[in-house]
């Protein structure tokens, strides 16, 4: 029975995922429990500009994770169609 991924196309999707969960809590924090005060480190760095940065990274390793084909495994499936 052949598969579409191999295992390298699942450990990269498994470190995708990695950089998503980690970009989300990067994300994460900054609140208050008073509705009335407001709080300034809703606007950090890491809120603002990292946090996005690593869950756009995880997005592109997924990607790749899908698009990814064994050299190997292509050659030696060419030579079968043949």
């Amino acid at each position: 029975m052949k598969f579409a991924f191999t295992k390298k196309n699942y450990i990269f999707m498994l470190i995708g995922i990695g950089l998503l969960i980690l970009g989300f809590v990067l994300m994460s924090g900054g609140g208050t429990s008073d509705p009335n005060e407001f709080n300034e480190e809703i606007f950090s760095a890491r809120r603002i500009t990292i946090a996005p940065m690593v869950v756009i990274a995880g997005y592109v390793v997924i990607g790749y994770a899908i698009m990814f084909r064994d050299k190997n495994q292509s050659a030696a499936n060419d030579l079968k169609k043949n």
